[in-house]
C-alpha cells in the first residue's frame, strides 16, 4: 500500500492537517503511529482505512478487507451487541459465529445481550475491536485500542496483532500508552507539523517555530520522551503549573495513563 503526495484538510479553506505525505506500508508490517494530541494521527488512520479521501495525492494498493476500530466506538445505535455483530458479520460475509468466538476470546461474551447504549467505554472498545476482526483483515487500523481495556484484553491484543501480521495483514496502531514499545519488528511513524516521518530507529527532527525548542515532547530511540533542554539551553528557567482535573472514578486510570504517556507528571488524590 502506498501514499503518494497525500494532503488533507477538512474544509476548502481550512488548515492543512497533513501535507505531501509519502509512505509505503508493506504486507505483514506493524506500525505504531505517534505524535502529540491534535497532530493528525487519527486523520492519517482514516486516510489509510479509506474513511476519508485525500484532498490531494493518492492512496494505492489498499487491501480489499480493512478492519478499522475507532478511538470512540459509536454506541448510539439501536442494537444489542449480539445483533450488531451479527449485522456486521453479514456485511462482511462471514458466519455470525466469528463474532461469538471473538467475544469469548476478549472476555466479552457477557456483553452480547446488552444494548450498545448501555456499554461502558472499555466494553464499547471491545465491541469495536471485535467488529474490526470479524473477517481476516488485509489491513487492520486501531486508533488508541488499549484505552479503557481490562488487563486480560490488553494482554491479548498484541497476540492478535501478531496473528494478523503473520497472516500477511498490515497493522497500523495509534497508541498513547506505548503498549507496543517492545513489539518485535514494529516500525514507528511520527506525525508532526502536517508531515509524517518514518523513524525506523532514527531520532525525529525537532518541531516548532522557535529555533532550538520543541513544540512537542521529543521521542527518543527507545520510544521514551527525551528530557527537556536545561535552562541554559533555552535561555530561561523551566516553570511549572498545577492543573486540577476532576474525572469519574471509572475513568481515572485511563486519563492518568494518557497524561503520563504525553509526558506529564500526575498525582492522584483519591
Amino acid at each position: 500500500m502506498q501514499l503518494s503526495g497525500v494532503s488533507f484538510r477538512y474544509s476548502r479553506r481550512g488548515p492543512w492537517v497533513l501535507r505531501n505525505v509519502d509512505l509505503d506500508l508493506h504486507a505483514g508490517s506493524v506500525v505504531e503511529v505517534t505524535g502529540r494530541n491534535g497532530a493528525g494521527k487519527s486523520t492519517l488512520l482514516r486516510l489509510l482505512a479509506g474513511i476519508v479521501r485525500p484532498s490531494r495525492g493518492s492512496v494505492a494498493g489498499r487491501p480489499p478487507v480493512v478492519g478499522y476500530a475507532p478511538e470512540v466506538f459509536p454506541v448510539d445505535q439501536p442494537f444489542t451487541v449480539a445483533a450488531y455483530l451479527a449485522h456486521m458479520a453479514r456485511a462482511r460475509r462471514v458466519s455470525p459465529a466469528a463474532g461469538t468466538a471473538l467475544a469469548e476470546r476478549l472476555g466479552a461474551a457477557r456483553l452480547l445481550g446488552l444494548p450498545l447504549g448501555d456499554l461502558s467505554k472499555g466494553s464499547a472498545q471491545k465491541v469495536g475491536l471485535i467488529q474490526a476482526l470479524l473477517a481476516p483483515p488485509g489491513l487492520l487500523i486501531l486508533d488508541e485500542p488499549f484505552a479503557g481495556l481490562d488487563e486480560q484484553t490488553r494482554a491479548e491484543l498484541p497476540e492478535i496483532i501478531e496473528e494478523v501480521a503473520s497472516g500477511g495483514g498490515a497493522v497500523v496502531v495509534s497508541d498513547h500508552q506505548n503498549q507496543l514499545r517492545g513489539f518485535p519488528g514494529a516500525r514507528r511513524w511520527l506525525v508532526a507539523d502536517a508531515a509524517v516521518a518514518a523513524l525506523d530507529g532514527e531520532r525525529p527532527p525537532r518541531a516548532g517555530a522557535e529555533a532550538g525548542r520543541a513544540a512537542y515532547p521529543v521521542i527518543g530511540r527507545n520510544g521514551d520522551r527525551a528530557p527537556k533542554p536545561d535552562a541554559e539551553d533555552d535561555g530561561e528557567r523551566e516553570r511549572h503549573a498545577v492543573i486540577e482535573v476532576i474525572v469519574d472514578a471509572d475513568e481515572a486510570d485511563e486519563v492518568e495513563q494518557k497524561l503520563r504517556a504525553d509526558g506529564y507528571l500526575t498525582r492522584r488524590t483519591a
